[in-house]
């Protein structure tokens, strides 16, 4: 009987991990639970950008959260990373407009809120900004917007429980239950792949900031991102020869548009290496395959990845290699190859689907509306939802999370709460056009994650009156109903900002013929522009699944590239304003142009029907018509009557 009480206790332990909360659950289960000890709607897991912003909307719509955080203040990741303090999000603070949502384009670090004082720009001047300048930021942004966040909290064995609601423990045993669960903890956890000698390479996370450390030495660096070439920008001065490994040729942002990608202020090694000044780039994998040993004979580390030892001085047997990249060996080898997911939080009952054949295992598998693959009524939020716009948006940073963020909240409140997705309405086309030039003339949030937020105008059955949605997924685009709680009845447009195919790594970015000068060859253009899909009825699931590839969008009816433009500003009479009303013509069959009160007037004399440019919303109708008399009454503004009532 003892021993089957043992293999009981073990196969428990197996299967649940050690039971640390003897003070806080009822059942030998914790998935049994009932009760609800510290019960919130919604728990939010990370106080860094990501889940400050979304504890900003959950406030500003009242309803019941609580954000947990290990440390004792917000965005503690920035108080460590970036190690040299130098973020690479701009902080560009004269941009000659005065226009709010404009300046956000060009402002990478500012989360959005309703005060004015919590923009980025009043705390740092710099470009290219110290992390410290963040921390502070983020701070006052969680202190002046009396965010509910919980400090010197760190929850852990979360778990989904039959009854539905999620419960955790924070590191006093103080169990606290939630209905639905957002994680926001980033992409925080060094990846350090093991092999053998991996003992002998120093992590990113553990570098010396002391230049006097590398002051002479040979070093290779395992990573060819931005972390990796910032550390050879940082010691290139006083080392005698800097290495650099990588999976791949170095992707370089201003050719990928991707700005996780190296950028030019961090690829100071690419001269070094080109003008041959000693250093060096080259390209390998970095696995379980691989050997780190240090040499007897003379003291340095040598990486063997082709020849099994045989290139390490002192070793037995030669190679038949003479003129291998490391041949000489180094003083130190560094690894700097990114950040994975750290899923330690949850309860080995609930692990949260890891995408394990992308990316190194950096992202947790999640659907298009942010929520967990596995676990219903979890959510994920900030950089760890990158994975649906990894190398095609800026949904890993903060210009574009924050808008991401925002629509997880938007579609939480529609599904959760029944909120429709806030929507414009027009009563016409005319009006409808101007606010479609305005946002993409103005607005960061389709200009930051192109590709990735788009806007929807749905339209009636008659194509005249319309709802206009801002930045709604369009991988959700033909689920509209089921994310906003608006039907589409009649056609709709979907307004995307989208690049040319000059773009990708190995391809030119700079070619002579790259502007493209004639809107009938829009089509072509390169540079960032907008596009609108224009289509009858909604498209289904199967033809979203279907759409061709490289496409972000079904094949529409109709589809219109507004022509790219130096200065990003598509308010051109002609070549813009002049291109998206005809086009708007061509699909709804409507006369969009404006017309003075006195040609209205003309018109309503001798035609039977009037554009819609003389129809106004009551009580200013130019025209109301009569189906038996045609016209039965004119009714104009006061200011274009010199007579108090004209009538027919």
């Amino acid at each position: 009987m003892g021993l089957v009480r043992l293999v009981f206790i073990c196969c428990f332990v197996f299967v649940y991990g050690e039971n640390k909360h003897d003070g806080s659950i009822k059942h030998d289960d914790p998935m049994l639970n009932t009760e609800t000890p510290n019960y919130k709607e919604y728990c939010v897991i990370g106080a860094g950008p990501g889940g400050l912003q979304i504890a900003y909307f959950l406030e500003n719509a009242g309803r019941d959260y609580l954000v947990f955080e290990k440390d004792h203040m917000a965005g503690s990741f920035f108080q460590k990373y970036p190690i040299h303090r130098r973020l690479l999000s701009i902080n560009k603070i004269f941009t000659g407009k005065t226009n709010k949502e404009f300046n956000m384009r060009h402002d990478w670090n500012s989360l959005i809120s309703n005060d004015d004082s919590l923009k980025f720009g009043k705390y740092s001047k710099e470009f290219y900004p110290n992390a410290d300048s963040l921390l502070e930021y983020l701070n006052d942004y969680a202190t002046k917007l009396n965010l509910k966040v919980q400090y010197n909290s760190t929850m852990h064995d979360i778990l989904k429980r039959k009854d539905g609601l999620f419960q955790m423990w924070d590191q006093h045993n103080n169990a606290y239950t939630c209905k639905y669960m957002i994680v926001a903890t980033g992409v925080s956890e060094p990846i350090a792949p093991k092999f053998a000698g991996d003992h002998l390479i120093e992590g990113y996370e553990n570098l010396s900031t002391n230049l006097s450390d590398y002051k002479g030495q040979s070093v290779f660096i395992f990573g060819r991102g931005n972390a990796a070439n910032d550390v050879a920008n940082f010691i290139n001065g006083v080392t005698a020869v800097v290495h650099m490994l990588g999976r791949s040729p170095t992707r370089l942002a201003w050719a990928t548009l991707y700005p996780g990608d190296t950028r030019a202020v961090n690829s100071g090694i690419l001269d070094t290496y080109q003008l041959k000044s000693l250093d060096g780039l080259y390209e390998g994998t970095l696995d379980d395959q691989s050997i780190l040993v240090r040499s007897k004979l003379d003291g340095r580390l040598y990486m063997d990845i082709l020849v099994d030892g045989h290139t390490v001085p002192g070793a037995n047997g030669t190679s038949e290699y003479d003129n291998i990249p490391d041949r000489e060996g180094y003083d130190r080898f560094i690894r700097c190859i990114g950040f994975t997911f750290n899923n330690s939080i949850f309860h080995p009952s609930m692990q949260p689907s890891i995408l394990e054949h992308l990316w190194d295992f950096k992202f947790p598998g999640i659907t298009f509306s942010y929520q967990a693959m596995n676990y219903s009524n979890m959510y994920f939020a900030g950089s760890s939802a990158h994975s649906l716009d990894y190398r095609k948006s800026a949904g890993g940073f903060i210009h574009g999370y924050r808008y991401t963020v925002r629509t997880l909240h938007r579609i939480m409140e529609w599904k959760h709460h029944g909120v429709q997705w806030p929507a414009v309405k027009f009563s016409n086309p005319l009006d409808l056009m101007t606010h479609m030039l305005k946002r993409v003339n103005e607005a960061a949030d389709i200009a930051s994650m192109f590709k990735s937020l788009c806007d929807i105008v749905v339209f009636d059955e008659q194509g005249i009156s319309s709802s206009y949605l801002e930045a709604f997924p369009c991988l959700l685009i033909s689920r509209l109903s089921k994310g906003s709680g608006h039907n589409a009845n009649g056609p709709v447009i979907v307004i995307s900002m989208q690049t040319g195919n000059f773009t990708g790594a190995g391809v030119d970015p700079f070619p002579a013929e790259r502007t493209i000068f004639a809107a009938s060859a829009a089509h072509r253009s390169n540079s960032l522009h907008p596009v609108f899909y224009y289509y009858n009825q909604l498209s289904t699931d199967q033809q979203f699944l279907d759409r061709p590839k490289k496409w972000i969008l079904p094949i529409p009816d109709r589809l219109l590239h507004l022509m790219e433009d130096f200065h990003f500003q598509f308010d051109a009479e002609t070549t813009h304003a002049l291109t998206l009303r005809r086009f708007l013509e061509d699909t709804l069959g409507r006369d969009l142009r404006n017309w003075f009160a006195d040609d209205c007037l003309k018109m309503s004399m001798t035609a039977s029907s009037l554009p819609l440019g003389c129809h106004g919303n009551n009580p200013y109708d130019i025209i109301t018509r009569n189906n038996d008399l045609m016209m039965s009454s004119v009714q104009l503004p006061a200011k274009f009557l010199p007579f108090p009532v004209l009538s027919y």
